[in-house]
């Protein structure tokens, strides 16, 4: 019965370049799987919105650290890349990892692990021997202090 309205949303939300029928199915597979927590508070389609907003958050997530390393349609972007496009993308990541190296161990460790390699947080928080709620707080930490290292590399 809600097919159509999660597509509609995440069409909306997501933006250009996403796979919405992909989003729509891991929206539906969330849904499943939290069935039996579902109080019946709220509506259906409020409680469904929640989640499609949360996998579009994730997946805007996911393209942008894509784009920073370069993996972002690796395989038709090959045959179109320019050497100029090259050289950008390899300056792009040797920025990134010159803004990660000079952050604590922790800090970049979360980084990496969970926006790079993509682990869920609780695997993460396993890794790093801290509790999921601490690590949250630490990505956070990690994500601003990552910008601002970013934002002065880039001499802004």
């Amino acid at each position: 019965d809600h097919v159509g309205d999660v597509a509609r949303w995440e069409r909306c939300l997501v933006g250009q370049g996403a796979d919405v029928d992909d989003l729509v199915q891991e929206v539906f597979a969330i849904a499943l799987r939290r069935l039996p927590s579902f109080r019946g508070e709220s509506k259906p389609s409020t409680w469904l919105f929640g989640i499609t907003r949360n996998v579009v958050r994730a997946e805007r997530r996911r393209a942008r650290w894509r784009r920073l390393l370069g993996r972002e349609g690796a395989d038709d972007a090959a045959d179109e890349a320019t050497p100029a496009d090259a050289i950008e993308q390899r300056q792009l990541r040797e920025r990134l990892y010159r803004a990660l190296d000079g952050m604590g161990e922790r800090a970049r460790t979360a980084i990496l692990l969970f926006e790079v390699e993509e682990l869920p947080g609780e695997v993460v928080a396993e890794r790093l021997g801290v509790k999921v709620a601490t690590l949250w707080v630490v990505l956070h930490r990690a994500r601003a202090e990552l910008a601002r290292r970013l934002d002065a590399l880039e001499g802004r």
